[in-house]
This record gives structure tokens, sequence and C-alpha cells, in this order.
């Protein structure tokens, strides 16, 4: 009894649904015609196609897509007529009617309950977004000079998509447009600016048929497969960037940071000889070249591109941290391996050459007393100089 008498009520509250319904379209299509509260008219639709049991009602659809249209068509001629508009409003309506527009193909091109397929508005709809579709791009490109990445982003996928669209394949944009490739890289590019790998490498194979962006796109895969943690791929960009562009200081800065930090010091080695040949004399190369000549043990060939860059570039600390740590190293390795008795002129011979470096060091790199405050401690102590080594006591103890 209870259950028929729900049924009833049911029954009873379907016309009204069916009439507010109706009312709602009449009263979008009356702001249509009109050219009055459009936003308010197409969300009143958006709001009905919410509903599962509206979601292939033609009518709505259509309503909605006409209360987009007229947004696009009165913001396009205030810009015509130079009145004051918002112009990201008329880009962002262009990209609404791309993405409902092909949503409402796929309800256009079911089939209806007899089997039969009867596509009523593709036609008519491709012809009008294909004349549209430069604005996607344009409307990308404004979107990027105002750093507006997301809005962006969306515009280029939609246009890239495109392509592979029913609505759109008698246009064959895959095989035609030119400006795909370009798009993608952009894509790919505000897809990095997002700091999103998904975004920055869905349109990746396509952005890199644009020959003029593959070096920055390099850039962009690298820094996203690290991000990602794709270590063998963030690789393969670099040095792949590396090979193409060896005078791009990124490819080479990144991968000697890398392999320093993993202890590569072979590979770091080898990575700053490759930049070296394409940028010969570059003062920064050969000072990442001593510091990894330094980490090998290779001393004597640290200390002579060290005298080089001193003689050329006086003025850079780390040449001289490089140089003094260097010769005390050696010291140290020496005093290890032998009888310290035997080779004790030796040692203190190159303790008295790492000084005048690693004091030059500590006065350009006070921040620096990591690095050569526990040299200078054993120089002085060796060398016996009373005072500087109880200054230098001090600071370390103050450093600790």
């Amino acid at each position: 009894m209870i259950r028929r008498l729900i049924y009833i009520i049911m029954i009873a509250a379907m016309p009204l649904a069916v009439f507010a319904q109706k009312k709602e379209i009449s009263q979008a299509r009356a702001n249509i015609k009109s050219g009055s509260n459009l936003p308010q008219a197409e969300q009143s639709m958006r709001k009905l196609l919410a509903d599962s049991a509206n979601r292939s009602n033609k009518k709505i659809w259509i309503t909605m897509l006409d209360a987009i249209r007229k947004q696009y068509d009165q913001g396009n001629e205030k810009l015509y007529l130079k009145q004051k508009y918002d112009t990201a409003s008329l880009f962002d309506a262009a990209h609404r009617m791309f993405v409902d527009m092909q949503r409402f193909d796929t309800i256009d091109a079911m089939p209806d309950r007899d089997g039969r397929t009867k596509i009523e508005y593709r036609k008519k709809h491709s012809e009008y977004l294909n004349h549209l579709r430069p604005n996607l791009y344009n409307g990308a490109l404004f979107y990027i000079g105002k750093g507006r990445y997301a809005e962006a982003y969306n515009c280029l996928s939609t246009y890239i998509e495109c392509g592979a669209s029913p609505l759109f394949r008698a246009y064959k944009y895959s095989e035609t447009d030119t400006l795909m490739s370009k798009a993608a890289y952009w894509a790919v590019f505000c897809g990095y600016q997002l700091k999103d790998a998904r975004k920055t490498l869905h349109h990746t194979y396509l952005a890199l048929k644009e020959k003029s962006h593959i070096e920055p796109m390099l850039q962009y895969l690298a820094a996203t497969y690290m991000l990602e943690g794709d270590t063998i791929r963030y690789l393969q960009a670099l040095h792949e960037g590396l090979n193409r562009y060896p005078r791009n200081h990124y490819f080479h800065k990144q991968l000697v940071s890398f392999y320093s930090s993993e202890g590569q010091w072979d590979k770091a080695l080898e990575t700053a000889d490759v930049a070296l040949k394409a940028n010969a004399g570059d003062s920064l190369l050969m000072v990442t070249k001593s510091t990894v000549l330094l980490n090998l043990g290779r001393y004597d060939d640290c200390m002579a591109l060290c005298d080089t860059l001193i003689v050329r570039y006086d003025s850079i600390p780390s040449v001289s941290l490089n140089a003094g740590l260097a010769c005390f190293n050696k010291a140290v390795a020496m005093d290890v391996r032998g009888s310290r008795n035997s080779r004790k002129a030796d040692i203190l011979g190159l303790y008295r050459k790492a000084l005048p470096y690693l004091a030059s060091a500590r006065k350009a790199l006070p921040e620096a007393a990591d690095k050569w405050g526990l040299p200078l401690y054993t120089i002085y102590l060796n060398l016996n100089m009373g005072n500087e080594f109880e200054e230098i006591d001090r600071i370390i103890k103050d450093t600790k």
C-alpha cells in the first residue's frame, strides 16, 4: 500500500517537474533572444544536464550552446567596436564552445531506440568551430603572456585534440594544420611552468616535431623526468641536449651536478671535457673541471689548471680554494703513504705552497670555514705558526 502511494505521488509530481524544466528552457531561450542574463541561461542549462535523466536531451544542449555562442558573439562585437571588454572572457567562451560542442556531438551521434543513427548538428557545428579554431591558439598565447598557464594549456590541448575528434574528421587537422607542433610545444611549456608532469609530457611526441624548439624541449623534459624521479630518462634527455647543444650550460651543469652527487667523478670529468671542447676557455667550466679533478685525487692536474685560471682570472675565490686543497690533500696523501720522517721536507713544502691559496680563499670565502678551516689548522700546526694556529682553533670551535 505504501509503495503504491509513493508511486502515485511520483507520477503526480512528474508533470510539475516537466513543467518546471520547460519553464527554465523557455526563460533561457528568451534571455538568448534578448541577449541578456546569458551566463545565467548557460548555468541553468548546465544544472539541468547534471541530472542523468536529461543528458541526452538535445533541446537542453542546444539551448546551452546557443547561450555560450551568444556570449562569444557579444564579446567579439565589443572588441571589434573597440569597446571595453575582458578579452579573457572571449577566449574562455570559445574554449567552452569547443568542449561542449564536442561533448554534445557524442550525444548527437548516439543511435535511437531502433538502432538508427542520425547526426543532425555535426556539419553545422564543425563548420562554425573550424572558423573559430584559430582563437584557441591565439587565446593560449594571450594567456601565456599573462602568466595564466592553466588556461593556456586547456586551450592548446583542446586545439590539438580536435585532430582526433569525430566532430572535425572532415578537416584532417593532424595532416593539414601546420601549427599543431607549435601548439604542442607551447602546451609542454605550460605544463612545465605549472610543474605538472602529466601535462608536460602529454603532447611531447608532437612537440618534438617542432625542430626550432627542441633545445628548450629537452630542458623541460629533463626537469620533468627529475621531478618524477625517472633518472634514466633524465640522463637521456641531458645527454641528448649536451650532444646537440654543447654550448648550452644547462645540460652539462645538470650532468656534472648529478654525477658529482653520485660520486661518479670520472663521468663528471668526461662531461666537463665534452663541454669545454665547445666552450674553450670558459672560466666557469674550467673551475668546474678543477673541482672534479680535486675530487678524483688528480692533484697535480688540479693545481696546474688552477694556476692557469689564477693568471687569467685572479678574482675567482673557488679557484684559490681548489688549488690550496689540492696542495694540502697531496701532502696528506704523501704523509699517509710513506714514512713521515723521510718525506717530511716534501710534505712541509706542500703545506707552505698551500698556505697562500687557502689564506686567500679564507679572506674571499669567510662563510666556507668548513672547507678551509681544518686544512689551515693542520698547516699552522705543522709550520709552528702559534698565533695563527690559536686563531684558527677558535674559529673552528666557534663553527661547531
